[in-house]
């Protein structure tokens, strides 16, 4: 059976790692380097890596940061902010990223999603999905949570398989910075719907949520922020917890 990965995402604004509630209110986290470093050291399976004003600012995700996390960390590292071209991946990739994430780009312009995963391989290809509840009906978002469009985030999942995303990452934001658990009934439909794993975002608050998560929501990967930067929860203990309710993970 494939291990449950637990991945810490470091939203990073001018420099810096941030966290708000529901997209908003930021506040500051520390420092991205140091902060990295350290899951590394302390049991994380991954870090995801997202510039979260770099489409809404249009400009390039911060590629020399990429590199000085890439030279601290021996796990793997997925980067999104900005991303919408070969080259853009490309400098990424180079800097030291193992894999990327695309989000509003790839609603933008869907083959973008083929492009890169024809020249990258799937493995290296994550799509990251914000959806909202909308009138009953989940509803992506783009520019960091700013711009509702009209498109079913279950189509859309269908979809970015289709064109060949190696994973999906999916963010409620309704759930978002709460604490309150992810949107497990959401994330267990996006399971049956599509092949590929499901990153699961949006809600971690305690250990709890994170049993859930895999046993009620079917997520491949459960990622949070706010209760890893602030310790609330340490990963070394939160495997252990997982490993009681038989789930497997990577201790």
């Amino acid at each position: 059976m494939l291990t449950k990965r637990i991945i810490p995402c470091l939203d990073i604004k001018n420099g810096r790692t941030v966290k708000g509630v529901n997209f908003l209110n930021l506040r500051d986290a520390g420092n991205p380097i140091e902060l990295a470093e350290m899951y590394a050291n302390n049991g994380a399976d991954e870090l995801v890596f997202l510039d979260i004003t770099a489409t809404e600012q249009k400009r390039k995700t911060l590629a020399a940061l990429v590199k000085k996390v890439a030279e601290k960390i021996n796990i793997p590292f997925t980067v999104g902010g900005g991303i919408t071209s070969v080259e853009d991946v490309e400098v990424l990739l180079n800097s030291g990223a193992d894999k990327v994430s695309i989000n509003s780009s790839a609603v933008k312009n869907p083959n973008l999603i083929n492009q890169l995963a024809t020249k990258f391989g799937n493995q290296c290809i994550v799509v990251a999905i914000d959806a909202k509840k909308i009138k009953n009906e989940w509803l992506v978002h783009l520019v960091g949570g700013k711009v509702p469009t009209t498109i079913n985030l279950f189509d859309w999942a269908k979809e970015v398989e289709r064109r060949g995303a190696g994973e999906i990452l999916f963010t409620s934001m309704d759930n978002d910075g709460t604490k309150n658990g992810f949107s497990n009934t959401a994330l267990a439909t996006l399971s049956t719907l599509v092949n590929i794993p499901i990153i699961a975002s949006g809600g971690a608050g305690n250990t709890q949520h994170f049993v859930d998560v895999f046993t009620k929501g079917k997520a491949d990967a459960a990622l949070a922020a706010s209760v890893f930067h602030f310790k609330e929860i340490e990963i070394k203990a939160l495997k252990k917890q997982l490993r009681k309710n038989n789930i497997p993970v990577r201790i």
